[in-house]
């Protein structure tokens, strides 16, 4: 999987500004009066990144306001910014999930990636398998696991946030590559790392800031990360492509998208208030403290990231058989 560092971001353009007062002060002038992210979750690290990027955009908006639509694993956001007027008063903040897998996972959408421009990435992270209580404390790496799954078939399970996302894609290549049956169990949000540590389910994929607490606690081990490098949170624990299995690489972006037909005014507008909020030093310790890494692909660095990914979740999901949700 490609990461920022595999594409050339294009340089932010200027805020507008004005002229005023008798020493011809230059201030930034915003945008709109009144902007509207909407996210696809209720409270949790979306929202909570997506309000901290907020806080900084002050040249973008004068007043901007984010708004959770949860509901249909998020999709309920992306429809409600795709009905919005194309002026910039609504945007959507979203993983790029959205636009590359849930194309070749659910049967009906509506929407299609083209009815979105997309601005720039924010924010990356990877996920983390981790392995609690039920499996055996000499399983140390993920060979040992795999190992263990062989010979325990009925107690090789994985919960992850749901069926057909990413995670859950992940953990049934994993099982097909490695061969044994790898059992999903699928959960609400983060609930599996729970019954993860009553020894309910052997395993779990789930994104690091999810279970990165318990894991340097001792209370779960992570055998290895989704990542294209190791993770800066979790440095000592060797990615899934260090571990043989080159395949199975997973980073969640989070980004802006704003309606197609949107001025390219407003979206330059967007993208240089996103580029300066990310620059601040507030942003980049907030964020650390979420486990998550600022990761900025902007314009046609971010439009070739989506197709790239498109193109490797179809794979995914025809490898996996897994079968379009309504």
């Amino acid at each position: 999987m490609r990461t920022r560092r595999d594409f050339l971001a294009v340089s932010a353009a200027g805020v507008a500004f004005s002229v005023a007062g008798p020493m011809s002060q230059i201030v930034a002038e915003p945008r709109v009066k009144t902007a509207h992210i909407l996210t696809g979750f209720t409270a949790g690290l979306p929202d909570a990144v997506a309000r901290l990027l907020a806080d900084q955009m002050k040249t973008y908006a004068t007043s901007i306001v984010v708004e959770p639509r949860p509901g249909a694993s998020g999709r309920v956001a992306v429809e409600a910014v795709k009905a919005a007027p194309p002026d910039g008063s609504v945007i959507l903040f979203a993983p790029t999930g959205f636009l590359t897998l849930f194309p070749h996972t659910h049967r009906r959408l509506r929407y299609e990636p083209q009815d979105f421009v997309p601005v720039s990435t924010v924010a990356s992270f990877a996920a983390v398998l981790t392995v609690g209580p039920r499996v055996p404390g000499e399983a140390r790496t993920l060979a040992d696991f795999v190992s263990w799954c062989r010979a325990n078939a009925g107690d090789a399970t994985y919960g992850t946030p749901g069926v057909g996302t990413s995670l859950h894609l992940i953990g049934a290549a994993l099982g097909r590559s490695a061969g044994f049956e790898f059992l999903h169990v699928p959960y609400q949000g983060r609930a599996a790392i729970q019954d993860l540590l009553k020894g309910e389910i052997a395993s779990a994929i789930m994104p690091i800031d999810s279970s990165l607490g318990l894991v340097q606690s001792g209370q779960l081990r992570a055998l290895a990360t989704t990542g294209s490098a190791r993770s800066p949170f979790l440095p000592d624990v060797p990615t899934m492509m260090e571990s043989g299995y080159p395949m199975l690489k997973d980073v969640t972006w989070f980004g802006f998208f704003v309606p197609a037909k949107t001025p390219s005014d407003i979206i330059e507008g967007l993208n240089g208030a996103i580029q300066a909020a990310l620059r601040t030093s507030q942003m980049g310790t907030s964020l650390a403290k979420l486990s998550v890494e600022i990761d900025s692909i902007e314009m046609d660095g971010f439009a070739q990231l989506l197709a790239s990914e498109s193109a490797r979740w179809r794979g995914i999901v025809q490898a996996t058989e897994f079968s379009p949700q309504d």
